[in-house]
């Protein structure tokens, strides 16, 4: 039977995205990894290189899925409410997403930011560039803050669950959620035309 190398790499990175998610980077161990996808480990190293080099997989094809579930272009940002949505509802249902990001954050504390991972937010803030310059986002709002403030907004219900119940005194029950979704996209909307 041959060997089907992209299978075992679907494998070894889907492993490889809970155990970061729930250990960080320092924390997971590549026995994990490859114990839970069923892989000799010598693989991970084949395919990988090591531990940071799955890692750099890990953030990038995740964000990858973001973007593609989730894209942003001029359209889009065309009901920017309907848009923060979207983003909202792609973090509710990969929650893992915030941890990774967050680990990502910790780890890198002290060093200088990934340039491709730049390059990625980069050409997002230029789509809000371009869509302020097309008259459908306020020109006033900075884009790049608008961006960040965008992705906070949608992500961080998921990111710190513990404390959106202490603040709003709401658990995450299907009628919280819609209603935290509804919020965000007239957040998001009140954001992109704040003197409308």
């Amino acid at each position: 039977m041959a060997w089907d190398t992209e299978e075992t790499k679907r494998r070894l990175r889907d492993a490889a995205v809970v155990e970061f998610a729930e250990h960080g980077f320092a924390g997971a161990t590549t026995d994990r990894i490859a114990r839970t996808a069923g892989v000799n480990k010598e693989r991970l190293y084949a395919y990988f290189g090591n531990k940071q080099g799955l890692w750099s997989t890990v953030i990038d094809s995740e964000l990858e899925r973001l973007a593609a579930a989730v894209p942003l272009t001029a359209d889009s940002l065309r009901d920017i409410g309907s848009f923060a949505a979207a983003l909202y509802d792609y973090h509710a249902s990969h929650p893992h997403l915030g941890r990774l990001l967050q680990w990502q954050e910790l780890r890198a504390e002290d060093t200088s930011p990934d340039p491709a991972t730049t390059v990625h937010y980069r050409r997002k803030v230029e789509v809000f560039a371009q869509a302020q310059r097309d008259g459908v986002v306020d020109p006033d709002v900075d884009p790049g803050m608008l961006m960040f403030s965008l992705i906070a907004l949608a992500a961080w219900w998921q990111t710190a669950p513990r404390l959106a119940r202490m603040v709003t005194g709401s658990g995450a029950s299907a009628r919280e959620r819609k209603r935290r979704r509804d919020f965000v996209a007239e957040a998001a909307r009140r954001m992109a035309h704040p003197h409308r």
